[in-house]
């Protein structure tokens, strides 16, 4: 099962002086991803991905980027996995969202 690119979406309450630290940790910003005013955004340094999001979740989030999360969702339901979320549709962007036994929460998120 190919999980794709992870990524660690972090709760955070000031994305301004989120985005700061992490730019002085040597990450830059996607671009076309999110923005400081819609409180979100993807930086990346290397290999390594964050998401910054205000006011968008409770907790810290880990995040995969599958190609197709429905086959994911499949095979983990079919282990005995609950899902929290569901992706709906057959086809095109989608996401579903588990917890781990500790309640740390994983999403899986299809983007195309």
């Amino acid at each position: 099962m190919d999980l794709g690119q992870f990524s660690v979406s972090l709760t955070v309450k000031d994305i301004v002086k989120s985005k700061a630290f992490y730019e002085d940790l040597g990450f830059k910003t996607h671009e076309e991803c999110g923005g400081i005013e819609e409180k979100w955004l993807i930086l990346q340094k290397d290999t390594v991905v964050i998401g910054l999001f205000q006011d968008m979740f409770e907790n810290n989030i880990m995040t995969f980027n599958p190609i197709d999360v429905r086959a994911i969702q499949a095979d983990l339901k079919a282990k005995g996995h609950a899902m929290d979320v569901e992706a709906e549709g057959e086809s095109g962007p989608a996401h579903c969202i588990l917890k781990d036994p500790d309640g740390n929460v994983i999403m899986f998120d299809q983007h195309m």
